[in-house]
């Protein structure tokens, strides 16, 4: 897995892509995570990147033409899988970084100030994707926070595929509570079932409470989930019971 990140502040992703997790899986060369100056591909001698908007108005936008350069340099001309970090994209999510971590090579783009000249994005961008509804300084939180959630799933950069399989939105479903060490804390207790031993019943408990939390705390999440098997039909049963005082 390739992915060069477009940005103004190249040190700020380096600062993150290279420690901790993913820092260790590129020392490794499993994933490859390149933050790329676009200001080193400008004409201007005084490597200006940005203008004052068409039509008038407050802010600057950045401008088409040293992002199409920084752009061609990285993919070569060749078609590469384009996102652009955007308030106007569509909201993120583990299905779009699923279907992200498919693609051997993605460049992922950092908007500032008003925006970008949509003229490189009608040329070169195949889509923006949002973290959020809400507004950041710079498209680089959003680049990172994708880098990361793909290149996390990429085979080899986790100990296990059960790491993230088993976590939060896996299968649209919130993940459940996890305890460790001491097993009281401030008389808190770890709940039994997880000192027993029983795989079985832990298995069984751990998905209760994902269900328990996923309809508690996302209800929009919950609306939408599909039982796997017996066993979750069975729980919802439960849940269901239990709402109704059976």
């Amino acid at each position: 897995m390739k992915i060069d990140i477009l940005t103004l502040f190249p040190q700020m992703i380096d600062c993150a892509m290279q420690t901790s997790v993913i820092g260790r899986a590129q020392q490794a060369g499993l994933i490859e995570v390149n933050a790329v100056d676009i200001r080193a591909f400008t004409l201007d001698k005084h490597n200006r990147v940005d203008d004052t908007p068409y039509g008038g108005g407050k802010g600057m936008v950045m401008q088409a033409d040293p992002l199409y350069r920084c752009h061609a340099h990285v993919t070569g001309g060749a078609p590469v899988h384009t996102v652009l970090m955007s308030a106007q994209g569509a909201p993120f999510c583990q299905d779009k970084a699923r279907e992200l971590l498919a693609r051997e090579h993605i460049v992922l783009v950092c908007g500032h100030y008003e925006g970008v000249d949509q003229r490189f994005i009608d040329e070169c961008v195949d889509e923006e994707i949002s973290i959020g509804d809400f507004v950041l300084t710079g498209g680089e939180i959003p680049a990172m926070a994708v880098a990361d959630a793909v290149c996390r799933m990429v085979p080899g950069v986790l100990a296990e595929e059960v790491c993230f399989t088993e976590e939060s939105h896996w299968f649209g479903l919130l993940e459940y509570p996890q305890y460790t060490k001491p097993a009281v804390w401030h008389d808190r207790a770890v709940p039994d079932v997880l000192l027993s031993g029983h795989h079985a019943n832990i298995e069984t408990w751990r998905r209760k409470k994902s269900l328990e939390r996923t309809r508690r705390d996302r209800p929009d999440l919950f609306a939408r989930f599909v039982p796997q098997d017996k066993r979750d039909r069975k729980l919802l049963e439960q849940l269901e019971e239990a709402d109704a005082g059976l």
